[in-house]
């Protein structure tokens, strides 16, 4: 994992432990020179503004908007747990707390507030309404379907990731068609396209888990360009202590890693499963970091980056730390919420005490809703266990009809989470190529993505063998872009390495033809995975179709119903 290829995924990568040596610099140079083998190692993707890729990933992203925003007022209502993060998203932004207006009473709720903010302020924006509790709002920006106001929001968070992940491939793989790839698969893929329509927090989670990732892996090409720019002016790194390092000074500091410290603070303020990630990104830093201190033939790379950079890890977590208590603000400055004031519940061990009080309170509220999760185990119809996921073994119907007009005599409108089958039925394929690969070619990209998926589903394997916990499939959400990624990787070894800067011309004719021929399959397969999307399609948004198409859909017969 802390190797690199050094001109495309699917290239055999070389091994990053370079030493600088005398032999190696150019003549007349005695070991202060960068040899172009170490060069190539701590080379990143160029940072300057690339049009081309930026026209290519505006298309892509289009086509995700205009998936997302299409009607997305339907269907009416509100579907599956949207009668939970609706409601309570309004009452943050309406009294800064969840609130239950039906009892006129602080909701107690288990999740964090940060994922029903983002679904507030939607509501805000373009009106909320709740005609069974008399609630209703109009938007201060503009007043729509109160459908649109709380899914507004979801909408735009699906639709950002897709941006996100077409430039984190695009860095990963170094090639703008396999970023665009990964993006458009994940703009096609129901499950996250039904996410993305509807006021759930995983795909606020999915979100800022991927944000994150970019975060670090910005970081760690800044991390590299440092190294390459203190050598070429002359830093000697086998010398001992600061001698042998990057210049200091606030202007050096890693940045993108303390924005990442922020962006999973959000991600835990969405959802406390991104903790599942922590020990992932955190060991993606070290190994990263003890790649690119080999790569520029530092003597002891390990011991020099645990006394370098686990300070910045840790000012990183105190920054999560700090980002998730900053979103309870709501709860922390009133007085209404639940477990607020020890006043209200006598039975709880609460305190009134300023400042110190409002924290204690919020710890003890914290241990009621872990409490809550830990027992969660009552039988649901569409729960699943984590080795059905990536089987599709039981989606979650979010919303059923059977009202017309749809031109039948029968008829079905359903809101199914369902991945688009062919994508994810090669979900578990790419993953055994990728590890095959990874470990045959020693590329960090390979391990990077593995670690990400683990992080994203191992953890449920545990707890469903443990105890037993009630689980659905969408806890599958924040591995979504990693398990795309995977497919990607694969993808890119089908197409083949560039043509070789050497050889004759039946070595480069030869390598002409195999990218042909991997091209083709690469891009039949995406093709394949937009015919299946379509197909879906109805039963991905609700739409009305007669109720013998909607049963030639379910494939699984009685799983998917």
């Amino acid at each position: 994992m802390t190797q690199a290829s050094t001109a495309h995924p699917t290239g055999q990568a070389e091994p990053e432990h370079v030493a600088l040596t005398d032999r190696d610099a150019p003549p007349g140079v005695s070991g202060g020179g960068v040899p172009g083998i170490v060069r190539r190692r701590l080379a990143t993707v160029d940072a300057h503004l690339d049009g081309r890729s930026w026209l290519a990933t505006g298309v892509i992203v289009a086509i995700a908007a205009i998936l997302r925003f299409l009607n997305l007022s339907h269907p009416p209502g509100k579907v599956f747990d949207e009668v939970y993060y609706a409601r309570d998203a309004w009452g943050l932004v309406d009294r800064g707390v969840e609130w239950n207006y039906q009892d006129g009473a602080p909701s107690y709720v288990v999740h964090p507030p940060l994922g029903k903010w983002l679904i507030g302020l939607g509501e805000w924006a373009f009106g909320y309404s709740d005609t069974e509790h008399g609630v209703s709002v109009a938007g201060h920006l503009v007043t729509t379907a109160p459908e649109f106001g709380w899914r507004f929001s979801a909408a735009v968070a699906g639709t950002l990731s897709v941006l996100l992940l077409v430039r984190i491939g695009r860095r990963m793989f170094r090639s703008t068609a396999l970023g665009c790839a990964a993006g458009l698969l994940l703009a096609l893929d129901g499950f996250h396209l039904v996410l993305s329509r509807t006021a759930l927090l995983d795909i606020f989670l999915l979100f800022f888990v991927l944000a994150t990732f970019g975060a670090l892996l910005l970081d760690r090409d800044s991390r590299r360009r440092r190294w390459a720019r203190a050598m070429e002016a002359g830093l000697e790194p086998r010398r001992p202590g600061r001698a042998g390092r990057p210049a200091g000074g606030w202007r050096n500091w890693p940045w993108w890693r303390l924005t990442a410290g922020v962006l999973f603070g959000c991600a835990c303020a969405v959802k406390w499963s991104a903790l599942y990630f922590l020990p992932v990104f955190a060991l993606l830093v070290v190994l990263w970091e003890v790649g690119a201190r080999r790569s520029a033939g530092v003597r002891r790379p390990w011991r020099d980056t645990m006394l370098d950079e686990v300070p910045w890890l840790v000012a990183a977590g105190l920054l999560m730390a700090v980002t998730y208590v900053a979103t309870w603000s709501g709860w922390l400055l009133g007085d209404e919420g639940y477990y607020r004031l020890a006043e209200r519940y006598p039975n709880a061990p609460l305190s009134d005490t300023p400042v110190i009080g409002a924290l204690n309170n919020l710890v003890e509220y914290h241990k009621a809703a872990y409490g809550f999760h830990a027992q969660l185990d009552d039988p649901h119809k569409y729960q699943s266990w984590p080795w059905q996921w990536l089987l599709l073994g039981r989606p979650v119907a979010f919303y059923w009809s059977g009202d017309g007009p749809c031109g039948a005599a029968s008829c079905a409108s359903e809101v199914l989470l369902l991945g688009t089958p062919l994508l994810w039925w090669s979900f578990l394929p790419a993953l055994a190529a990728l590890a095959w690969l990874g470990l045959a070619r020693r590329d960090w990209r390979a391990g990077a993505i593995l670690l990400c998926v683990a992080g994203g589903l191992l953890p449920w394997f545990w707890f469903a063998v443990d105890g037993g916990r009630t689980m659905f499939s969408f806890y599958t959400a924040p591995a979504l872009p990693f398990l795309v990624l995977a497919v990607t990787y694969v993808l890119g070894t089908i197409v083949g390495p560039p043509e070789p800067a050497v050889g004759g011309a039946a070595v480069r004719e030869a390598s002409y033809d195999r990218r042909l021929v991997g091209a083709v399959v690469a891009g039949a397969y995406v093709l394949l995975v937009a015919l299946c999307f379509a197909y879906f399609y109805p039963i991905f948004v609700g739409e009305t179709i007669p109720y013998g198409d909607w049963s030639n859909r379910m494939w699984l017969d009685g799983r998917w119903i």
